[in-house]
């Protein structure tokens, strides 16, 4: 088997994993892991070899724009004290127990090597969390703190991972230098990411084509991250800021087409980008084996001790983070998400596992530093990082559904169906108000008038039957003028979904799902 081969392997795999997966109730990134680890230790399967410098551009854009999308803006801005307590601070809180319990521990390790370390375990992988979370059916709330987390965490930790890995490679390290290094990347990041953003979303009005507009927002993320490289920023903050300027300001309440094939267009991505990069996790089970060969003892202890602590220190962190957090909320009255009570706070605890982000740092380690030597203890580190990667994906992936279900932790059902509904009604009450703003101007029919105002109400009740009788009325065809209303009619519904988006504690999912209806229904 060669390089292509396995690559089709897992690009197949990460197809059969999301049925596989579901039908056995396990995380289908924990499936291909399982599958990646499998390859791994037979013989005719060939060791993976992707350059270190193209790890992280390869895999990391696309996996964060498809996080993005499914957010919004409002739900970061409203987010922002729980994601920089429970996420942001964490990742310099475990950086500094990793380095410091490494630095203990494993004789000779450089103090930046050991930072890098750190660095590389600190962030929870978005892609598992929200894979995972989304099968479990945990409470929106969760689903956006562990998706912001993810996301700012991944900007945080890279920045930090790449201060400490040029401080190995130079042989010099300035703590002033890195803060004005950690400032400029993150300020080159957000001017990339809205430049490229505001450039892109010009040109998608330009382009009109939705084959070519789905075609630009797959070259869009590789842009931005590649460009704020260069540029010596945080290719992840801009891609962040370019998703989620796109998010914001590139949606066309009417552009039906390009929504819904973009919609399957990255979902397809997004499956395929996630099962092979956790197959990755899964083959570099071939090289720890390689490297742990006759020290078992003394590297599984070291990869052990750094997982404990990984694990211990979020823990000790949630617990004081939220409940100040919930003290905060309380006293202001904020609105957003927090975990309400200690089973949340627990399952959100267990649900920190580690994937993509980690392991392409790993695999990003330089071979060799500026004097021509060899990177100080690198496979050494890629081990490391390889068991917590594992310990916590593999253990706490397969344990977390058991978790979730033994406390009881599930998604407010009722008012995620009472938003629907809601967004429904108003849907279908700015149809009937198209619909008599064109009555004002033009003389219809009483026969024509009543039957669009019975369209209008089937806008409502195709979102959510509660709203009307089970009964479906066939689409007959109509007269040019009768289309051209009801047009009119389902672009105003669509606008006004569309403003409820931006509105204080709307799920962008459930705006998503009833605006895929209104965009179904425009089809047909």
């Amino acid at each position: 088997m060669d390089q292509l081969a396995l690559l089709f392997v897992l690009l197949l795999g990460a197809v059969v994993s999301v049925p596989v997966g579901e039908r056995l109730g396990l995380p289908a990134p924990v499936l291909m892991t399982l599958l990646g680890g499998t390859l791994a230790l037979l013989d005719f399967v060939p060791n993976v070899e992707v350059p270190p410098e193209l790890i992280l551009p390869l895999l990391l854009p696309p996996l964060l724009y498809a996080a993005v999308r499914r957010t919004s803006w409002r739900q970061f801005a409203a987010n922002v004290r729980p994601i920089v307590l429970l996420a942001v601070a964490l990742v310099f809180v475990t950086t500094a127990c990793v380095a410091a319990v490494a630095d203990a521990v494993i004789p000779g390790l450089p103090l930046a090597a050991a930072v890098a370390l750190g660095a590389l375990v600190a962030p929870p992988d978005p892609v598992a969390a929200t894979a995972v979370a989304g099968q479990l059916g945990l409470p929106r709330r969760l689903v956006s703190i562990l998706e912001g987390e993810g996301l700012f965490n991944d900007v945080t930790a890279i920045v930090l991972y790449h201060v400490a890995i040029a401080a190995v490679v130079s042989g010099s390290f300035s703590f002033w230098q890195a803060g004005l290094d950690f400032l400029l990347s993150a300020l080159v990041a957000l001017a990339v990411g809205l430049a490229l953003g505001w450039g892109a979303n010009r040109l998608m009005g330009l382009l009109g084509d939705p084959t070519l507009q789905i075609g630009l927002t797959l070259l869009v993320p590789y842009a931005s991250y590649v460009l704020a490289e260069e540029l010596h920023g945080s290719g992840v903050l801009a891609v962040l800021v370019t998703a989620l300027f796109l998010a914001e300001y590139a949606i066309d309440a009417d552009d039906v087409m390009t929504r819904l094939a973009g919609h399957t267009v990255w979902n397809v991505v997004d499956t395929l980008v996630t099962g092979v990069a956790f197959g990755l996790i899964g083959l570099e089970l071939h090289n720890a084996v390689r490297t742990a060969s006759g020290r078992w003892g003394e590297l599984l202890g070291w990869a052990a001790a750094v997982a404990g602590v990984v694990v211990l220190v979020r823990l000790l962190w949630l617990l004081p983070a939220t409940w100040l957090t919930k003290r905060m909320h309380a006293k202001r009255d904020y609105d957003e998400d927090i975990p309400v009570s200690w089973r949340e706070t627990v399952v959100m605890w267990w649900s920190g596992m580690r994937g993509v982000a980690s392991v392409a740092l790993a695999l990003a380690i330089p071979l060799e530093v500026d004097d021509g030597s060899a990177f100080p203890d690198r496979d050494e580190i890629i081990f490391i990082a390889f068991g917590v990667i594992m310990a916590t994906l593999v253990v706490q992936g397969l344990t977390l559904p058991w978790l979730v279900r033994r406390l009881g932790v599930r998604a407010d059902a009722a008012h995620e169906k009472e938003f629907e509904k809601e967004l429904a009604v108003r849907a279908a009450r700015a149809a009937k108000r198209r619909l008599r703003e064109i009555e004002a101007v033009e003389e219809l029919p009483d026969e024509l008038a009543e039957q669009m105002m019975r369209r209008a109400f089937e806008i409502g009740v195709r979102i959510s039957p509660d709203l009307g009788d089970e009964e479906r009325r066939e689409v007959r065809r109509t007269v040019k003028r009768m289309r051209r209303i009801q047009t009119e009619m389902l672009s105003a519904a669509r606008h006004e979904v569309l403003a409820a988006r931006s509105e204080p504690g709307a799920d962008p999912e459930v705006v998503d799902r009833v605006l895929r209806h209104l965009d179904v229904r425009s089809l047909r």
